[in-house]
């Protein structure tokens, strides 16, 4: 009696190629000899792997629907083997990853790698943003054939190995019976074309190397290793596929005078003993320009001093950081006997049983003289 393929499968004799597919993937998770080793289910498994190969080929259902047996006229490997209707080992792929395998030729038109270029900047300019012109050497479409990697008046044809199929199959045996495995088509590999005369310009790649200049606008509040996206300014894809990115990295060139934490500004100013102590104001060379800094008496080394608003812009956001300056007091090593003696008068007129942070009768006059002697007066 012959096998009824339709009973096999668990589907209606009017049943369609989409509801057949669908019962063979969920047959083949539960009775693949992977999943389940027992010898009957081994047996089950080439029972449906049949029944799939009649039913999934109209050519074949149409004989076997007739009442002939598609399997024994056609020479297939019957209910041992997977046979055309089992396919590229596609349809088994399917029922365990839930989707077939990529089939046909593949593109020669792909997309583009992504790109990256460091650009050195001065303090102020990452500050205060710039715009800068780069030189940029990628790949770019080639102008001879315009991407398509064939020389001017020729054209790719299709290959005669694998028919245009870009790949080719192989049948092998197994215990389960002949198993069909593709491979990339080696002479074309894997496109489906041949270029049999290839463009002299870029030799069939359908690209060249070439240097070009782009303008790129740097925002204020750039920072070491911030990186701009420039969208389609990398390399051009291969077959004049779309081109990828250009991203620019961030390098900070060393400041003479501020070093940056952040958005903040520090520096150090140093002055002498006396002007800690009378006070004074000191000029600076800020990002913004020359400005004053007043040195408050009495300051001692190491308090800073902040400018508010003289530092970097916020990258994001508006305002900006603040300039901190530092402030170092320089105690002097060498006296000449005038300085000495003076600073001797003001230990005995500060007094070390009783020290004070104000100036008492005759010391104000001494520090005035104490200024003039270390300036050299």
């Amino acid at each position: 009696m012959a096998t009824d393929y339709y009973a096999v499968l668990g589907v209606r004799r009017d049943a369609g190629q989409d509801e057949i597919k669908k019962a063979f993937r969920r047959l083949a998770r539960e009775l693949h000899p992977d999943v389940n080793p027992d010898p009957k289910t081994q047996e089950r498994f080439k029972e449906i792997n049949a029944a799939y190969e009649v039913l999934s080929d109209p050519a074949k259902k149409q004989v076997y629907d007739l009442g002939g047996d598609p399997l024994s006229s056609s020479g297939g490997g019957g209910a041992g083997g997977f046979g055309a209707g089992f396919g590229n080992f596609s349809d088994i792929m399917d029922a365990f990853f839930g989707q077939s395998q990529q089939r046909g030729p593949r593109s020669r038109t792909r997309r583009g790698q992504d790109a990256m270029i460091r650009l050195e900047i001065e303090l102020d300019e990452a500050a205060f943003g710039t715009t800068k012109d780069l030189q940029v050497d990628t790949a770019v479409t080639c102008g001879t054939c315009s991407g398509e990697g064939a020389a001017p008046g020729t054209a790719a044809q299709t290959c005669d190995m694998c028919r245009g199929r870009g790949e080719v199959s192989q049948v092998t045996r197994s215990f389960l019976g002949q198993v069909m495995t593709s491979r990339p088509c080696p002479q074309c590999q894997g496109f489906g074309t041949v270029v049999p005369t290839p463009c002299p310009e870029c030799a069939g790649d359908g690209r060249v190397r070439s240097r070009r200049t782009l303008t790129v606008k740097i925002p204020a509040g750039v920072d070491n290793g911030t990186r701009i996206q420039l969208a389609g300014e990398g390399e051009v894809g291969p077959g004049g596929g779309p081109a990828g990115d250009l991203y620019v990295e961030i390098r900070e060139l060393p400041h003479p005078t501020f070093q940056r934490r952040g958005d903040d500004l520090h520096c150090t100013v140093t002055i002498p003993m006396t002007a800690a102590s009378l006070g004074t104001k000191c000029p600076l060379e800020t990002l913004d320009g020359m400005e004053e800094i007043d040195v408050r008496p009495g300051t001692q080394s190491g308090q800073s001093i902040p400018l508010h608003q003289r530092g970097v812009t916020h990258l994001r956001g508006g305002g900006r950081g603040d300039l901190i300056v530092h402030v170092e007091v320089i105690t002097p090593n060498k006296l000449d006997a005038a300085q000495e003696d003076l600073l001797r008068q003001l230990a005995k007129l500060r007094g070390e049983e009783r020290p004070t942070g104000h100036f008492q009768p005759g010391q104000q006059g001494l520090f005035s003289r104490l200024k003039d002697a270390f300036n050299g007066r």
